[in-house]
């Protein structure tokens, strides 16, 4: 047997005015809105996203050598997995004289990972690495990095870690240092004719 169709009773059935009804007391009627008049002669204001000056159509003048290359926690593990020195490799790649930059976030996060990687965190107390003090709240590396390098376009980020490098990849740029084949790769770099070079 099917299920029977219960249709609702018009007695029962309650009726809803709106506010605006000429039947309602004055006091309690919706006053109508009063749409406001446009000035032709204002100025029209409009919303629009600013882009760094620094990025000429879509190449960035600001990287240029030496380069600062902020480095992930898993890039100084990879590293020292794949028998690469830092800056000698960083150099290598780039053809250039290189400063990498380390975040107080990346530098926690390597002293968290404990006994381990006490070799990875040796390597991050190196003289020839750069300290970036950091001013936010919480300690993930990764957000740091990504918001460091929105607010500065001046950094190259090296990492081995696939959703913070698709993070970084939305950021117009901004070129990304990775490892394969026993060497560092960069993703994105200009050229001097403004044409990237892979």
């Amino acid at each position: 047997m099917g299920k029977q169709k219960k249709a609702r009773k018009y007695a029962t059935m309650k009726h809803i005015f709106s506010l605006r009804v000429q039947r309602l007391i004055e006091k309690d009627r919706l006053k109508p809105k009063k749409k406001e008049k446009k000035d032709p002669s204002a100025l029209k204001e409009r919303e629009v996203p600013q882009h760094p000056s620094c990025l000429f159509f879509q190449y960035n003048t600001q990287l240029g050598p030496p380069y600062h290359i902020l480095v992930d926690t898993n890039f100084i593990n990879f590293s020292i997995k794949a028998k690469l020195d830092l800056v000698q490799s960083m150099m290598d790649c780039l053809y250039a004289k290189c400063i990498p930059c380390i975040t107080d976030c990346a530098m926690a996060e390597i002293e968290k990972l404990g006994q381990k990687y006490r070799v990875a965190l040796r390597i991050a107390k190196d003289p020839r690495f750069e300290r970036l003090p950091c001013t936010h709240k919480g300690t993930y590396a990764d957000d740091c990095l990504v918001q460091r390098v929105t607010q500065h376009k001046c950094y190259i980020v090296a990492t081995v870690d696939r959703d913070l490098k698709r993070r970084i990849r939305k950021i117009p740029g901004v070129p990304v240092m990775y490892i394969s084949n026993h060497r560092y790769n960069i993703e994105w770099m200009p050229d001097d004719y403004g044409a990237p070079r892979f």
